[in-house]
C-alpha cells in the first residue's frame, strides 16, 4: 500500500488543509511505514513562477500541463516495490526454452523484446527476489 498526497499548491489553506488531512490519517492508526513511505505531490505548479517546493521529498506536477508527471510516477513505483520487496529486472532468455512460461507464471513480464538472433529475447519483468532465486537455480545460464 501507498498513500499519494496530492495538494492544490495555490490554494491560500494548502499548509492547513495538509495539516488536516495527516492529522486524519494519524487518527486511522495506520502503520507508520505507510505514512513514513507517503507521497507529497503539490499540483498547479504552473500557476506559480519558478516553483520549488520546500518541503523535503514533496514532488512538483502540473497535471494539466504533464510537467513533473514522469518523475511522479517512477517516484510510486519506487516506493511499491520497495514495500513489496519486488525489483525490475531485464533477463536475456532462449526463446526455445521454458524460461519465459516460467517468467509469465511466477513474475509480472512488462516487455519481450525479441532479439536480431530469433532465439533469444530480452524480457522485463516486476519479478519478488524469491522468485529471481527460484528462477537463478531452474536456468543457471
Amino acid at each position: 500500500d501507498l498513500i499519494v498526497h496530492v495538494r492544490d499548491i495555490t490554494h491560500p489553506e494548502t499548509a492547513l488543509q495538509k495539516a488536516t488531512v495527516l492529522s486524519v490519517l494519524k487518527s486511522l492508526n495506520l502503520p507508520s511505514h505507510l505514512l513514513d513511505s507517503m507521497v507529497e505531490v503539490h499540483n498547479k505548479v504552473d500557476l506559480i513562477e519558478r516553483y520549488k517546493p520546500t518541503e523535503e521529498n514533496a514532488l512538483a506536477i502540473s497535471a494539466l500541463h504533464g510537467h513533473g508527471l514522469e518523475e511522479l510516477k517512477e517516484e510510486i513505483e519506487k516506493k511499491i516495490l520497495t514495500a513489496t520487496g519486488k525489483k525490475i529486472l531485464r533477463v536475456d532468455i532462449n526463446l526455445e526454452g521454458p524460461q519465459l512460461s516460467w517468467l509469465y507464471k511466477e513474475a509480472t513480464v512488462q516487455e519481450v523484446q525479441v532479439l536480431p538472433d530469433d532465439s533469444t529475447a530480452r524480457v522485463k519483468v516486476i519479478i519478488s527476489n524469491s522468485a529471481f532465486g527460484k528462477y537463478r537455480n531452474l536456468f543457471p545460464h
